[in-house]
């Protein structure tokens, strides 16, 4: 593990610029009670911050905030509201540095990948910057000749949003800049793991001029009390929510109480299929962004590595070398590209899942075991030859273990690829144009990057099928999940 350099004043003094309150109402306050919680670096161990913990009482404030302000924000101006999320843009950029290191401070992620993460995350605000003023509708004659109908848009409403902590501001970003740009208010719960990165960027919508109570934070250990009353409320409108499937299904049913809106994505067990025909160097290059972005910690991390049987043991001495030279330490040190893991359920994840996969057969080519001493930290892993039925093929591993199975044809490869309750994303290594259009249609999945490995983008629809989840984020098909769509008809003469 490499040494840490970053000067420990430089981030007392960053942390001491994180509100410890809730933000309510467009005020920063103490939760009922005065309770708090603490904040962990996961590479460490230590906390870093002491911030409020809310009760179900201020959830409930929280939403009164959010209704109050409603129809003041719904009736703004596209072009004030378009203004507000570029002036956030701007701020956010301006700031990167400071909301990167903040981010690794509280996840544990490399330096480089939380900077990634801040241009990432404020290319929402640009995007539904530009978005709020193309909000469109359409106008014309009845078939009949007897009325003109008017179709328009209007705002969903008052939106409550449950955020995770492995992308602690684009998951922020990615729901908050479409809802304000539709004109909805908005109440954010971040993960109790990772709440430091929303509360700054609450301040930084303040500062862009966001009115009191259009965007609200709740800061919470008890997510399920704090969820609960919120999503019972009849003035509730909209759900959204990223994580895992079981609670999604959970949140799901409560939402149907209400007949809400809902925006679930959720679990992800991406195939990563390497056909025969396929650059390796491109191939080896994907494979470690798929992979090992996030440590690993990513609902679009691939996986499961599905190679065919002529280039499986090129594939994988290329990428085991790779691996194996990933530096792992703490993240403020710039040459780190493998930070801890979140916490030390996600360590024990991934080696019950490696011992799992040796136990029927796998090979453990580099890594396979946690790392002894302070932090949450896990070896950059390589398994071949992984068998049918091992739990690494079918659970979301969530850690910088990548494992690779093998296919003899394409039916094999996309059936291997398609035999999971998930469909998230996917992503294929071939220079058969004809097959890589096959695949587009018969992989199971929202997303696909064809001889790419990150595909996320502002501009585009993020999301997958199956129990990987419904609607979408980001592209012109986010501002939608905030619109609710009205006919008026007005008669003829």
């Amino acid at each position: 593990m490499t040494a840490d350099t970053t000067p420990p004043t430089a981030e007392s003094d960053l942390l001491a610029q994180v509100p410890a309150g809730l933000f309510i109402g467009g005020r920063w306050q103490d939760a009922t009670g005065g309770g708090t919680f603490d904040v962990a670096d996961p590479s460490t161990g230590r906390t870093i911050k002491t911030i409020a913990d809310a009760t179900p009482e201020d959830g409930i404030r929280a939403l009164d905030a959010a209704v109050a302000a409603q129809e003041d924000w719904a009736a703004t101006a596209p072009r004030r509201r378009s203004d507000i999320l570029r002036r956030a843009f701007d701020l956010l950029t301006a700031r990167a540095d400071e909301v990167a290191l903040l981010m690794t401070l509280e996840m544990g992620k490399p330096l480089a990948e939380s900077r990634g993460e801040v241009t990432y995350g404020a290319e929402f605000l640009r995007w539904f910057s530009e978005e709020a003023v193309r909000i469109a509708g359409r106008y014309g004659l009845n078939p009949e000749g007897t009325g003109r109908m008017v179709v328009s848009q209007r705002p969903v409403g008052p939106s409550f949003f449950i955020t995770p902590w492995n992308f602690p501001l684009a998951m922020a970003t990615r729901k908050i800049a479409p809802a304000l740009a539709a004109g909805c208010t908005v109440v954010v719960k971040p993960a109790g793991l990772t709440p430091l990165t929303t509360l700054y960027f609450a301040k930084i919508l303040e500062e862009a001029g966001v009115p009191a109570g259009v965007v609200n934070v709740v800061t919470s250990t008890r997510s399920s009390a704090i969820a609960g009353p919120i999503i019972a409320d009849p003035r509730l409108r909209k759900l959204s929510f990223t994580g895992s499937t079981g609670v999604g299904q959970k949140l799901m049913e409560q939402a149907a109480q209400g007949v809400l809106r809902v925006s679930m994505e959720l679990g992800g067990n991406a195939p990563f299929v390497v056909f025969e025909d396929a650059d390796l160097d491109a191939a080896v290059d994907g494979a470690m962004l798929a992979k090992f972005r996030n440590i690993g910690q990513a609902c679009t991390a691939a996986n499961r590595f599905i190679v065919h049987e002529a280039v499986a043991e090129e594939f994988a001495a290329r990428v085991t070398a790779r691996v194996a030279a990933l530096p792992v330490g703490r993240g403020t040190e710039d040459a780190v590209k493998i930070g801890p893991l979140i916490d030390e359920d996600a360590v024990a994840k991934a080696s019950a899942l490696v011992d799992d996969a040796v136990q029927r057969g796998a090979t453990v080519r580099t890594g396979g075991s946690a790392i002894e001493g302070e932090g949450t930290f896990f070896e950059p892993t390589v398994v071949t030859e992984v068998q049918p039925g091992s739990d690494i093929l079918r659970e979301e591993i969530f850690g910088p273990v990548l494992a690779i199975a093998t296919f003899a044809d394409e039916d094999e490869a996309v059936r291997l690829a398609n035999d999971t309750e998930y469909g998230l994303v996917s992503y294929v290594f071939t220079q058969d144009l004809a097959r890589g259009h096959r695949m587009i249609d018969r992989l199971e999945t929202g997303m696909m990057g064809l001889n790419v490995g990150v595909v996320s983008n502002a501009a585009a629809p993020f999301g997958g099928v199956k129990q990987s989840g419904i609607g979408r984020e980001g592209g012109l098909e986010g501002i939608h999940e905030y619109l609710s769509t009205k006919y008026t008809l007005i008669p003829v003469g």
